[in-house]
């Protein structure tokens, strides 16, 4: 699994011009489920991104957590993340999970999100989405499961 954290002060998700979903400060989460995850690989991605110290404190440190700010997350299922571009001009995504797949491990990430009592709001698997946010700091980090554990 791989995950494109990026911090934010608000994030919106617009479909068909039509708004979907909306966060404040907090987290937009990209997730690429790989062909390879599975259930073991949720729990752990969730508890890295919820706990990630990448917030400032009263100092200005990045040492307060998601869960230490209260703040809101934005989980939207990105399946490019798994584009290989290393032969030719078109990338492939042989090492993505197929979709139906992927559906539910997405879903079962979602719902571990939930668990942990934030605001938690969604993209639409497989919608082509419009994202508009506004990244503070910035602060953009890549999480892959088969490199962090």
């Amino acid at each position: 699994m791989r995950l494109v954290i990026q911090r934010v002060i608000e994030c919106e998700i617009w479909i068909d011009k039509q708004l979907y979903s909306r966060i404040g400060e907090g987290l937009l989460v990209l997730v690429g489920v790989g062909k390879n995850d599975g259930p073991e690989t949720i729990n752990s991605m969730a508890d890295k991104m919820m706990n990630l110290r990448i917030f400032p404190d009263t100092d200005g440190l990045m040492n307060l957590s998601l869960l230490d700010t209260e703040g809101e997350v934005m989980i939207v299922s990105q399946f490019t993340l798994y584009g290989d571009c290393r032969k030719g001009r078109r990338p492939s995504y042989t090492d993505a999970m197929k979709p139906k797949e992927a559906q539910s491990i997405y879903d079962t990430l979602v719902e571990q999100v939930h668990t942990y009592g934030l605001t938690t709001q969604t993209g639409k698997f497989q919608a082509m989405m419009d994202i508009k946010l506004t990244n503070t700091g910035p602060v953009t980090l890549l999480l892959d499961s088969d490199k962090v554990f």
